[in-house]
This record gives structure tokens, sequence and C-alpha cells, in this order.
């Protein structure tokens, strides 16, 4: 497995495209954007589910949690029956949110990347997408990675996802 962890707007969905290029054998992607868009509109809005702020910051409650975890099972139990995994991930929680994935894995070899990038750079990217609360790439930028322990770091301010990749893919080989 690879866990990529970055805040909004980061670069990590791109990189993981990249990632399913490059590596020489094939790899499923999941990313939490998925796992909340596939979540009840209900829980999309809601204390106990997931609230985004008119400022860009993301509270998560119970349901989310139970929601979560059992996805995070779900992807490890595909990793276990044999499935190669890349997950773009956003740890909301810093080193909890690591701690959360750690008990799911187990055992199984993981490398733990962090995806960094400039909160200015980040947020100019949310802009451009128009698909997120402005606010979020800033307030998330830093915080995600306090006290997360990795393997390999990356920066996508000034370098194209395809280069983060083959970084990547290069510790994987």
């Amino acid at each position: 497995m690879i866990i990529l962890n970055g805040g909004s707007s980061s670069g990590k969905s791109g990189i993981v495209r990249c990632l399913q290029a490059v590596l020489p054998d094939p790899w499923l992607a999941f990313g939490v954007d998925s796992f909340v868009d596939s979540m009840p509109a209900k829980m999309q809005a809601s204390d106990a589910g997931i609230e985004i702020g008119e400022d860009g910051r993301v509270s998560v409650g119970a349901d989310f949690r139970a929601l979560e975890t059992a996805w995070m099972e779900g992807i490890v139990a595909m990793a276990r029956a044999g499935a190669r995994i890349v997950v773009d991930d956003v740890f909301l929680g810093g080193a909890a949110s690591q701690q959360r994935w750690q008990k799911a894995i187990g055992g199984l070899p993981v490398l733990w990347v962090a995806v960094r990038c400039d909160s200015a750079v980040a947020a100019g990217r949310e802009v451009a997408r128009g698909d997120r609360v402005e606010g979020m790439a800033a307030s998330q930028a830093d915080v995600v990675h306090q006290g997360v322990v990795y393997d390999l770091e990356v920066d996508t301010t000034r370098t194209e996802s395809l280069a983060c990749a083959r970084t990547i893919a290069a510790r994987v080989s």
C-alpha cells in the first residue's frame, strides 16, 4: 500500500493518476473525496457526518468516523487479498488520523508519503478548481502533517505530479 497525505488542492489526486501510469503493475486508487461523495447527502452537512464551514474548515462527527473505519478496513481487506492499493487522504487529525490507518493496516507494508504544497499555491489551485470552499487549502496545508511520520515527502509547489510520482515509484520498485 501507498498512502498519500496532504491538504486540499496539494496535488494528491494528480500524483495518484501518474502513479497508476508509471508503476509497472496495476494499482487501485482510493481517495477520501470519493469516500465523502459516497456518503448520503444528509451526512454531508451534519455534525454527526461532515461539515465544511464557510472558512473552509472541516469537522467530522461520530457517524463519519464509523463509516471511515469501515472504508479503511475494506481497503485493507483488498490489500490483504493481493491488490496493490494507493490511497489519497487528508489527515485532518494529523497523527491521530495516521494511527487510525495503522490500526486498520496491522502488519501490512505501507509507504507513507507526505504531499506538501505551499499554502498560497494550494489556495490558488483551490480557486481555479472551483469545487472547494475557499480557505480549505490554507487551513489544511500544515495541520494535516502535524505529528505524522513519513517514509517519503514530495512537494508539488514547483514540482509536477509526474515527477513526484516517479520519486514515489522509485521507492516502491
